[in-house]
């Protein structure tokens, strides 16, 4: 997920999914019981990840009749105030598709969520979230780690429990769980990745400075 502010929630006002649902798009920011989880600006690498695995996933499931979102969808995981963006999602053929506009209360088939290097927002992707999108019914779940350079895939079982498929750190993964057909370069998504400048890279001073 994108990197999430250590903020103090309690004295937000409650709202409803609905409410959320209507914010703009422009205030970022997950429902945690009814109240606004705030959200830091992605890194430049969070991005390059999410982007390169939505070109990916759109590529293969779209041309198949199915759908892949954004960062921006909100989905009702948890009745009556809780609500989640996952990184990217998707829908695949033969699944009921999602409304046009307001919370999704349907499981996508995927979700995926890129892991920043907070340590509260590591908890939240692989206990928090697991937990979350267990109990919603999302069969697929993607954690990818920048840091660690990592993409764990996990299958929802019978028990509505998550179940390890595959973890894998390099190569070309011509078979990919639950993607009939699709295939992951993740040597490339690293080194698309590895275009950046160094993390410790000073911002341009102004002329005054």
């Amino acid at each position: 997920m994108s990197q999430s502010a250590i903020v103090d929630v309690r004295g937000a006002p409650r709202m409803s999914l609905a409410e959320w649902a209507d914010l703009p798009e422009d205030e970022p920011g997950e429902l945690v019981d009814g109240r606004i989880e705030e959200e830091e600006v992605a890194s430049a690498a969070h991005e390059v990840v999410t982007g390169s695995l939505l070109r990916a996933l759109g590529n293969w499931v779209v041309p198949r009749g199915g759908l892949v979102l954004g960062s921006s969808a909100k989905y009702a995981v948890k009745l009556p105030a809780r609500g989640r963006m996952a990184d990217v999602s998707a829908f695949f053929p033969g699944s009921r598709m999602p409304p046009r506009a307001g919370v999704i209360a349907l499981p996508p088939d995927l979700a995926i969520e890129v892991v920043s290097p907070s340590p509260r927002d590591g908890r939240g992707d692989r206990v928090e979230k697991l937990k979350e999108y267990a109990a919603f019914g999302i069969r697929w779940y993607w954690v990818v780690d920048p840091a660690l350079r990592s993409l764990e895939i996990l299958e929802l079982g019978a028990d509505r429990r998550y179940v390890h498929a595959l973890d894998v750190t390099e190569g070309m993964i011509e078979i990919v769980p639950g993607c009939e057909g699709l295939q992951l370069d993740l040597d490339a998504l690293w080194a698309e990745m590895d275009r950046l400048g160094p993390e410790d890279e000073a911002a341009p001073k102004s002329d005054g400075e």
